[in-house]
């Protein structure tokens, strides 16, 4: 097995702060860490080495970012955003779970692209698609977000380049960097969009991998579908997943979630690009207690509910010998 320190040039010092030796890695139980949602968006877009901080915020990116925002509760299911190496195909945009690749879009068909594919799900009317197959496994190297990204994506890369090469499966396997997907904290951060047994291609995310996982993730979740659960985040499509800072927000120092009825949650991306989805309020429900008897939620004790039984019984009595006089005098 490869070791990482023979993958990577970064000096000891900065592994220990921003690589696999820092202290945070695996301090949190990351399962369910992503936002429920339902479709990807990747826009082809330059190199990472060539992207600002926030990329959705220029060129093609920020088009397709100010829609997603402004038009969220238009789409048909909550979305996603994130941008990739263009590799000399800048323009092209990817839609998972849709596996189609859409080529060369201008500023001038961010548009009627959006109503036709995200909107109205209708293939895009310029006819400019192609059928994508196979696996995409997405890397967070977005270093001028995050070093911590920039110091783990590029390491994870050229292991998965030799492990997919010395396995054969270099025409089966696309392997792209991407911007920031959200929890630097959690890097190495991977996306792996693959079909399962039935065909269905599904999206799951994992964070803390190091290159030693690579092996692991080729060889049981791409070949046979099976999750790694000890750093996998979430799947896309599932429901559950709670807001990333709700979940921060619910794990305690030693990585054990705090269970709380939680529902409902946000689906996010940089600078609130994707939509959100329909956060629910959770029910109240009744408590028991021995002695009381609730009513709309509102506790009565037993001398109230006496007192109020009595009432009810004269009202009823009353009316009786009322009934029983108007019968007489009629």
């Amino acid at each position: 097995m490869t070791n990482v320190e023979n993958l990577s040039s970064v000096p000891a010092s900065e592994d220990t702060e921003f690589g696999f030796k820092r202290a945070e890695m695996y301090s949190t139980n990351i399962a369910n860490s992503i936002t429920s949602y339902g479709r990807h968006v990747f826009v082809l877009y330059k190199t990472p080495e060539a992207w600002i901080s926030h990329v959705e915020e220029e060129g093609l990116p920020q088009r397709f970012a100010t829609l997603l925002k402004d038009r969220k509760s238009d789409l048909l299911v909550p979305t996603k955003l994130n941008v990739c190496e263009g590799g000399g195909s800048d323009g092209d945009v990817l839609v998972f779970p849709d596996m189609v690749r859409y080529k060369g879009i201008k500023d001038t068909e961010v548009e009627s692209f959006f109503e036709d594919v995200l909107v109205n799900g209708k293939p895009w009317r310029s006819g400019r698609e192609e059928k994508l197959s196979g696996t995409f496994v997405f890397v967070c190297t977005h270093a001028s977000r995050d070093k911590r990204c920039g110091v783990c994506g590029p390491v994870i890369l050229e292991r998965f380049k030799q492990e997919i090469g010395s396995r054969g499966l270099s025409d089966q396997i696309s392997l792209k960097r991407c911007s920031h997907v959200g929890q630097h904290k959690y890097a190495g951060n991977i996306i792996i969009f693959s079909p399962d047994s039935a065909g269905k291609i599904s999206g799951n995310w994992y964070g803390y991998v190091t290159p030693d996982d690579v092996p692991e993730l080729l060889d049981q979740h791409i070949a046979k579908g099976e999750i790694i659960q000890r750093i996998w985040r979430g799947q896309m499509g599932l429901p559950g997943g709670v807001a990333e800072k709700e979940h921060e927000q619910r794990v305690v120092p030693n990585g054990n979630p705090v269970v709380e009825n939680f529902t409902g949650g946000c689906c996010q991306g940089s600078n609130g690009s994707v939509s959100c989805c329909q956060a629910e309020n959770p029910k109240p429900e009744p408590v028991k207690k021995e002695g009381k008897c609730y009513i709309w939620f509102q506790p009565l004790d037993k001398e109230e509910m006496y007192l109020g039984a009595a009432v009810v019984g004269a009202v009823a009595t009353i009316a009786m010998i009322g009934y029983t006089f108007f019968k007489r005098s009629g």
